[in-house]
């Protein structure tokens, strides 16, 4: 199976070049206004707080048509502290490769740099013994241009609001949505199950770990929602809309996190939402800005 993905690569390596350097090249031409709202949050029973976000808003042209603009959420794992620095690492180390990477190739740069970021926790959690068994989930939105790109390791996650209608856009990598998929328990019986915290990736866990990639095309209104299982243990996917369709990014990251802590705070919970309030397109020939029309 990996042979075969990589020879496949290999053929169609010219074209998908071509087919990135023409999506790079629309991105310059084009200009997404968004809102943020994020916050992070102990909970009621928890001694520290192992979440983590993160973002980066690339002030020069050239780089933010080339590699867009960076969100991310990581909810860590281990003793001793060890999961808060495992996200905190996780993070940092996937911007900053990230961004190291000249590639083009969004999907391209994200694996290889959460692969990195991957394999750097995983030798500190066998260099040093108080770090032993750390690691970290990783949930990334990079938005270039009307592109938007999620990668995934673990069971944060990605919901997208478009058009009053809720959907998750990520898979929980965790045992029991591993068995959900394969028809042996119902969602019901999941939220019930013992093992419902076991995840089955996560960053650091072993030399290398396994992505999911997810791309999607930005509309003016959406609003991405990323956030730690803190929140989607305590607050369905009807009350997550509910509360941005109610108020602005930060309100509603706010609300919600208060939502959590009034079911019973389990865990740590971290929200990070932006909205999308326009996209516009530089027309040829003219000077300025107008509304892109087509979407939204």
């Amino acid at each position: 199976m990996t042979d075969n993905r990589e020879i496949t690569a290999k053929i169609n390596t010219a074209e998908l070049v071509e087919k990135w350097e023409e999506l790079a090249k629309k991105a310059r031409t084009i200009e997404v206004d968004s809102l943020l709202g994020a916050k992070t949050d102990l909970g009621c029973v928890r001694e520290n707080n192992e979440d983590k976000f993160e973002f980066f808003l690339p002030e020069d042209e050239d780089v933010l048509a080339c590699k867009g603009a960076f969100y991310g959420l990581a909810d860590g794992m281990g003793g001793h502290a060890a999961g808060q620095i495992a996200s905190e690492i996780a993070l940092k180390t996937v911007i900053r490769a990230y961004y190291a990477d000249k590639s083009i190739i969004v999907e391209e740069s994200l694996r290889a740099s959460v692969q990195y970021a991957n394999g750097l926790i995983h030798d500190l959690a066998n260099a040093i013994v108080e770090r032993k068994g750390m690691g970290t989930t990783l949930t990334a939105l990079v938005i270039r241009g009307e592109e938007a790109y999620i990668a995934q390791v673990g069971d944060s996650r990605c919901y997208r609001l478009r058009n009053g209608s809720i959907e998750q856009l990520t898979n929980d990598h965790s045992w029991v949505n591993e068995q959900i998929q394969r028809g042996a328990i119902t969602a019901q019986e999941a939220e019930s199950s013992p093992f419902k915290n076991v995840i089955t990736r996560s960053i650091g866990n072993a030399r290398s770990v396994e992505i999911d990639i997810f791309s999607d095309t930005i509309e003016i209104g959406d609003q991405y929602l990323l956030c730690s299982d803190g929140l989607s243990n305590e607050v369905d996917q009807k009350e997550m809309k509910q509360a941005m369709e109610n108020g602005s990014p930060s309100q509603a990251a706010w609300d919600l996190i208060e939502l959590a802590r009034e079911r019973g705070g389990r865990d740590n919970c971290t929200v990070l939402i932006l909205k999308i309030l326009d996209i516009r397109v530089k027309q040829p020939h003219k000077k300025g800005w107008s509304v892109f029309g087509g979407r939204g």
